[in-house]
Parts: structure tokens; C-alpha cells; sequence
């Protein structure tokens, strides 16, 4: 069966403050695709995420990234989320006197727009959250407060999950999904996270560690280093990485 491309990436090098952080990187994630890329500390995994979503301070130098056929990089980050572009970030930020339920219905709305959907109601929308809240062990007075306001690292990340769940996104990307998660959280989340996979829905995976992967079951995995992707395998060559490490594939300086 023909699979179609969603997010094509080809030749891309990029650099921040003038220094080259990605170095002809090239990659191709078809619809319904999970993919994990693994990389040490410092490789450049969230520069590409940032990269992707759109965020100032990252300067393109060469290549090109399409995605569902278009150019992604004459996009705004606004017409990049509202196309169905998701990033789950590493560490999510605090937005006071911004309550959840305004933030997130305000976003599901836009996007409902963009797409010729009608807009929810209040009702129909404060339904929807909680159903999808409680999947997540987010209760009903969680979801009141300011964005991330006081929030534990585990209730960031399950905030992020909810996110995700209500916004529907067709790519989504999960930037070290796993940082400062205790195994319970860890399980909510990944739990979370698979109840959105499906035929379209594309996901790319970020993590340093295996464990995230032994719940996230990615379709390919993928080790980035020295600003590329340097090998590519499926879910065996995490279990690889985690037995011998990142050594054997970054160069010397």
C-alpha cells in the first residue's frame, strides 16, 4: 500500500548564533508513522523541534522541510499549528492569569475555524475537556487554573497530553515527553498518547532514554548525532543504545 508523506525533510542544515547545529539532516514521516529520534545531550534534537514549530533565533542556511506537500518554512508558527502542527514541549511554560479551559478553548476554536468547523459552545467544550482531563488524572479544578501555574512536572506533561488530545493535531512532536516523569506519570502520559495514534496521525518522538519507548512504541527509530541522522532502524536499535550508548556514533572533535 502507497503510504503518503506528511512531513518531508531534505538536506536541511541549520544554526544558532552562528554556529551550525544541523548538518544535512534528511527525513521522511509518512501518515500514521511513529518515529523516534535519540540522540546525546547537546546533538540538536530540540533545535529541530524548534525548528519545525516555527520559533525565532534559528537560522536555515540550506534544504527545505514540506509538510502535507506544502513549504513549511514560509509558514508563520501560527499557520503551522493551525495546519496541524503540535509540539510537546520539554519544559512547558507558565502563563498567569491565563486559565486552562480560556487558553485551550480559544485554541480549539481557532483551529476548528481554519478548517470550515464550527466552533464549540462553552458547554460543549468544558464537556470535551473534562472527558478527555480525566483520562489523564487532571481533575475538574486543575483545569481552572493559570496554565501551568504551580503545576508539578507530572501535571505539566499530562496538561501537555490534554493539549494534544483536544487540539487533535495531524504531526505532533514530543520534546523528551519523559523529563521529570515518575514511572506512574510516565505510564498516564504515554497511555495518553496512544489513545491518539491512528492511520493519520504522525508523531516524532524526542528522548535521550529507551524507557520512554517501551510504552511509546515507535515505528522507526532513528540516531541523531553530529547534526544528522547517522543510523535508522526499528525498535531494536533503542534497545541497542540503551546496552552500548551514543559513543560509537559520535565522531571525535
Amino acid at each position: 500500500m502507497t503510504k503518503t508523506p506528511l512531513l518531508e525533510i531534505e538536506d536541511l542544515c541549520a544554526r544558532v548564533c552562528d554556529k551550525e547545529i544541523i548538518k544535512g539532516f534528511n527525513l521522511t514521516i509518512n501518515e500514521g508513522e511513529v518515529h523516534a529520534l535519540m540522540g546525546p545531550n547537546g546533538a540538536g534534537k530540540s533545535t529541530l523541534s524548534n525548528i519545525l514549530c516555527g520559533k525565532s533565533g534559528y537560522e536555515v542556511t540550506s534544504g527545505s522541510i514540506r509538510f502535507k506537500g506544502q513549504d513549511l518554512l514560509a509558514m508563520s508558527p501560527e499557520e503551522r499549528a493551525r495546519e496541524g502542527i503540535f509540539l510537546c514541549m520539554q519544559y512547558p511554560v507558565e502563563i498567569p492569569g491565563v486559565p486552562v479551559t480560556t487558553f485551550l478553548k480559544h485554541a480549539v476554536n481557532a483551529i476548528r475555524k481554519h478548517r470550515g468547523e464550527p466552533e464549540l459552545d462553552t458547554m460543549e467544550f468544558v464537556k470535551m475537556v473534562r472527558e478527555e482531563g480525566k483520562k489523564l488524572g487532571l481533575d475538574a479544578d486543575m483545569i481552572k487554573r493559570a496554565v501551568n501555574v504551580g503545576f508539578s512536572g507530572g501535571e505539566k506533561k499530562r496538561l501537555e497530553t490534554l493539549q494534544m488530545a483536544v487540539l487533535k493535531p495531524d504531526f505532533a512532536i514530543l520534546d523528551e515527553a519523559d523529563s521529570g516523569l515518575d514511572i506512574d506519570a510516565l505510564k498516564v502520559v504515554s497511555e495518553g498518547v496512544n489513545a491518539l495514534r491512528n492511520g493519520k496521525r504522525a508523531m516524532l518522538v524526542i528522548t535521550h532514554y529507551q524507557r520512554l519507548l517501551n510504552y511509546i512504541i515507535p515505528d522507526f527509530v532513528h540516531v541523531y548525532a553530529d547534526g544528522r541522522i547517522v543510523k535508522s532502524g526499528d525498535k531494536n536499535l533503542a534497545l541497542e543504545l540503551e546496552e552500548k550508548g551514543y559513543a560509537g556514533f559520535v565522531r571525535e572533535k
